[in-house]
């Protein structure tokens, strides 16, 4: 492309994510869905809506498609090293399963070996694995802290996660700046000490 000063800049596409099957049939009902609100769906703003839509709700659901468990196991190293590792600040983006409408914020990890590690993108692909599902904060919280705990059987794992929710922003109470935090420990992490620790540690210079 060229900018307005004639700068001509090189934009290469960005890969698709790879589709699922159902593709057609979850973009008819998008436009029976524009239908039921009042809208032409043959009108050219809207003749690709439903295909998009389609497109980016899969993408959206693409966790479904994939195993947390798998992903940890892929870089498991063995390392006598037994004190705190976290990642913090692992930015997400989900789906509130009873509206349908986005909630995103940040996820927390930390957990304390006991034999072996991972690699530290692979906490992340895991948020990101739990992130893109139908969820509720909870749920998600859980899955998160229980991925890793089966996975890696450290000495303990802690997971805290605060998001905003659109469903509470945008209709019901319409809240914008309200934040909702949800946390999951075991092992180690029972301690309050270890926790308090924790909780330190993430919020420093924030």
């Amino acid at each position: 492309m060229t900018t307005g000063n004639g700068l001509h800049i090189d934009v290469t596409p960005a890969e698709e994510p790879q589709l699922r099957e159902g593709l057609d049939e979850l973009a008819s009902h998008y436009e029976g869905v524009l239908r039921l609100l009042g809208e032409d769906p043959q009108r050219e703003g809207l003749l690709k809506t439903p295909m998009r839509v389609a497109k980016a709700m899969q993408t959206l659901t693409r966790g479904y498609q994939e195993d947390a468990h798998e992903v940890l196991r892929q870089a498991l190293f063995k390392e006598d090293y037994s004190q705190m590792v976290i990642v913090k600040d692992i930015d997400f983006f989900s789906l509130c399963e009873h509206h349908m409408l986005p909630f995103y914020g940040k996820a927390h990890v930390a957990y304390i070996p006991n034999g072996y590690i991972t690699g530290l993108s692979k906490i992340a692909r895991v948020v990101d694995i739990y992130s893109h599902r139908l969820q509720v904060q909870e749920r998600m919280t859980l899955q998160i802290k229980e991925a890793i705990q089966q996975t890696l059987h450290p000495l303990g794992v802690m997971v805290v996660v605060e998001a905003r929710h659109m469903c509470m922003q945008m209709r019901g109470v319409e809240k914008q700046n309200s934040i909702t935090t949800t946390s999951d420990f075991s092992g180690a992490f029972n301690q309050a000490k270890t926790r308090q620790e924790f909780m330190n540690l993430i919020h420093n210079n924030h």
